[in-house]
Protein backbone atom coordinates (compact mmCIF):
# COMPACT_ATOMS: atom_id res chain seq x y z
CA UNK A 1 0.00 0.00 0.00
CA UNK A 2 2.80 2.37 0.84
CA UNK A 3 4.44 1.64 -2.46
CA UNK A 4 1.21 2.38 -4.35
CA UNK A 5 0.78 5.64 -2.45
CA UNK A 6 4.34 6.67 -3.27
CA UNK A 7 3.82 5.91 -6.97
CA UNK A 8 0.56 7.87 -6.97
CA UNK A 9 2.25 10.77 -5.17
CA UNK A 10 5.01 10.75 -7.77
CA UNK A 11 2.44 10.89 -10.60
CA UNK A 12 0.51 13.70 -8.87
CA UNK A 13 3.69 15.77 -8.43
CA UNK A 14 4.74 15.01 -11.99
CA UNK A 15 1.33 16.08 -13.34
CA UNK A 16 1.31 19.22 -11.19
CA UNK A 17 4.72 20.22 -12.56
CA UNK A 18 3.42 19.59 -16.07
CA UNK A 19 0.42 21.85 -15.43
CA UNK A 20 2.60 24.63 -14.03
CA UNK A 21 5.01 24.36 -16.96
CA UNK A 22 2.23 24.40 -19.55
CA UNK A 23 0.55 27.41 -17.91
CA UNK A 24 3.84 29.26 -17.87
CA UNK A 25 4.40 28.53 -21.57
CA UNK A 26 0.84 29.56 -22.40
CA UNK A 27 1.33 32.90 -20.63
CA UNK A 28 4.60 33.51 -22.46
CA UNK A 29 2.96 32.67 -25.80
CA UNK A 30 0.02 34.95 -25.03
CA UNK A 31 2.39 37.78 -24.13
CA UNK A 32 4.28 37.24 -27.39
CA UNK A 33 0.98 37.25 -29.28
CA UNK A 34 -0.05 40.57 -27.74
CA UNK A 35 3.36 42.04 -28.57
CA UNK A 36 3.06 40.95 -32.20
CA UNK A 37 -0.50 42.26 -32.44
CA UNK A 38 0.69 45.64 -31.18
CA UNK A 39 3.49 45.60 -33.74
CA UNK A 40 0.95 44.77 -36.46
CA UNK A 41 -1.13 47.78 -35.42
CA UNK A 42 1.96 50.00 -35.57
CA UNK A 43 2.81 48.68 -39.03
CA UNK A 44 -0.77 49.38 -40.21
CA UNK A 45 -0.47 52.97 -39.01
CA UNK A 46 2.93 53.33 -40.69
CA UNK A 47 1.54 51.84 -43.92
CA UNK A 48 -1.30 54.37 -43.91
CA UNK A 49 1.17 57.20 -43.39
CA UNK A 50 3.34 55.94 -46.25
CA UNK A 51 0.30 55.72 -48.55
CA UNK A 52 -0.62 59.28 -47.68
CA UNK A 53 2.95 60.43 -48.30
CA UNK A 54 3.02 58.58 -51.63
CA UNK A 55 -0.20 60.21 -52.77
CA UNK A 56 1.24 63.60 -51.81
CA UNK A 57 4.47 63.01 -53.74
CA UNK A 58 2.62 61.79 -56.83
CA UNK A 59 0.26 64.73 -57.30
CA UNK A 60 0.03 66.15 -60.80
CA UNK A 61 1.08 69.73 -59.90
CA UNK A 62 4.18 68.49 -58.09
CA UNK A 63 5.25 66.28 -60.99
CA UNK A 64 4.66 69.12 -63.43
CA UNK A 65 6.71 71.50 -61.28
CA UNK A 66 9.62 69.04 -61.09
CA UNK A 67 9.45 68.43 -64.85
CA UNK A 68 9.67 72.17 -65.53
CA UNK A 69 12.29 73.09 -62.93
CA UNK A 70 14.64 70.11 -62.73
CA UNK A 71 14.23 68.46 -66.10
CA UNK A 72 13.68 71.69 -68.07
CA UNK A 73 10.69 70.16 -69.84
CA UNK A 74 8.00 72.23 -71.48
CA UNK A 75 4.63 71.72 -73.07
CA UNK A 76 4.97 71.26 -76.84
CA UNK A 77 3.56 73.91 -79.13
CA UNK A 78 0.17 73.03 -80.61
CA UNK A 79 1.48 73.11 -84.18
CA UNK A 80 4.09 70.44 -83.41
CA UNK A 81 1.56 67.99 -81.96
CA UNK A 82 0.20 65.28 -84.24
CA UNK A 83 -3.03 63.53 -83.36
CA UNK A 84 -3.51 60.06 -84.77
CA UNK A 85 -7.11 59.08 -85.47
CA UNK A 86 -8.03 55.43 -84.94
CA UNK A 87 -8.74 53.34 -87.98
CA UNK A 88 -12.27 52.21 -88.55
CA UNK A 89 -12.68 48.48 -87.98
CA UNK A 90 -14.31 46.46 -90.74
CA UNK A 91 -16.85 43.84 -89.67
Amino acid sequence: MLRTNMVLLFFVVFCALGVVTSQHKARKFFQALETEQERAKQLDVEFGQLQLELSTWATHPRIEKIAKERLKMRVPEPRSVLVAAPREQRP
